[in-house]
């Protein structure tokens, strides 16, 4: 018997496991969806103020604005409650993607340059163009997450074996620290754009406008798709470029897809939220805690997963510190690293 890490996939360790847990598997999904439920319903009922139940209730089906509580609801709390959902679910599957392609167990979103891209293009936009409202300036950071990407793949992808994992976390971690020098200059340089950057920064979910989710959820309604789709191509390239390409797999193509729907989730949830940590990293390891090794099943478990830690981590972060609140990226930060390092070191092997 060969000993395989949790994080690989092969076809026949896949298929013995889906043909013989499909209905626990799609039982956990069920559970997981109706978990996700509960903290749609938590983060509509908890705030850092108090909104009577009657008025949350009213303010989601008829609100009356001219009630304080039900104009919170109907303001503050369902649009945050849409931005967690629908960064969480980009989060969760641009993680997934990332660790398939890149073969690394501790690939995240800003292996393609992705946060450092919007940082630099959001400080660029609050200096140079003198924007101050978040509403137009997070699209600079889709933007620039988006060209950081392009270049880390397109330089990952010179030489005859192109976008190889080696290459492009190379190319990643070249990218950042460049990206990173050229944001620290324009900060020390000038502090009112210190002060802006940095609440964006951290990461959040309040304060976002209605407009900006609906401008978001194409973007991460095509990559969610796209994503999904690619579980059976993620699943081979697990074993290994020359396998993958023997059993059919044109690997440069599957590259490129995984590169793009990365872009769009990512840009996405970087325009909604911020650079929100550990909930890409994180929440992959702990599907595969439940699925296995299968990408077919790792993807739809970390969509539905992804959004409820990250409107828990809002939930506790507006109620620890009332009146005031804690960010969800430090919350997630705080919360996530020790079940990381817990999920790490209790890695699984399967046999073939």
């Amino acid at each position: 018997m060969t000993p395989v890490a949790a994080g690989a996939a092969t076809p026949a360790g896949t298929l013995v496991r889906a043909r013989r847990r499909p209905t626990a598997l799609v039982a956990g999904l069920v559970a997981i969806a109706l978990a996700l439920a509960v903290m749609c319903a938590v983060s509509l009922l908890v705030g850092s103020g108090d909104v009577p139940l009657h008025d949350v209730v009213q303010g989601v089906f008829s609100p009356d604005r001219g009630i304080r509580g039900q104009l919170v609801v109907q303001e503050v709390r369902i649009p945050r409650t849409l931005a967690g959902l629908l960064a969480g679910v980009a989060l969760g599957l641009a993680g997934t993607v990332m660790q398939g392609i890149a073969r690394n167990p501790l690939a995240d979103p800003g292996l393609l340059g992705v946060n450092s891209g919007a940082a630099v293009t959001v400080v660029f936009a609050i200096s140079v163009l003198s924007l101050t409202e978040p509403s137009q300036y997070i699209w600079f950071g889709f933007l620039g997450a988006c060209v950081a990407a392009t270049v880390v793949y397109g330089v990952g992808s010179l030489g005859r074996d192109g976008a190889t994992p080696v290459k492009l976390a190379l190319s990643g971690a070249a990218t950042t620290a460049i990206l990173g020098s050229l944001t620290n200059a324009m900060l020390l340089t000038d502090s009112r754009t210190f002060d802006q950057f940095r609440f964006w920064q951290v990461g959040a979910l309040g304060g976002r406008e209605p407009d900006v989710l609906w401008q978001a959820l194409p973007f991460i309604a095509t990559g969610a798709v796209l994503a999904l789709l690619l579980g059976p191509s993620l699943n081979a390239l697990a074993l290994g470029d020359d396998i993958a390409r023997g059993l059919g797999q044109r690997t440069v193509a599957v590259r490129l897809v995984c590169a793009v729907c990365v872009v769009l989730l990512c840009g996405a949830a970087t325009a909604v939220a911020g650079p929100i940590g550990f909930v890409g990293l994180a929440v992959p390891h702990a599907a595969r805690l439940v699925t296995g090794p299968d990408y077919k099943w790792i993807l739809p478990y970390s969509a539905l997963l992804a959004p409820t830690v990250l409107l828990f981590a809002d939930v506790v972060g507006r109620v620890v510190a009332r009146p005031g609140e804690v960010q969800a990226g430090v919350v997630t930060a705080a919360l996530g690293a020790i079940p990381f390092v817990l999920l790490v070191r209790r890695r699984k092997t399967v046999e073939l």
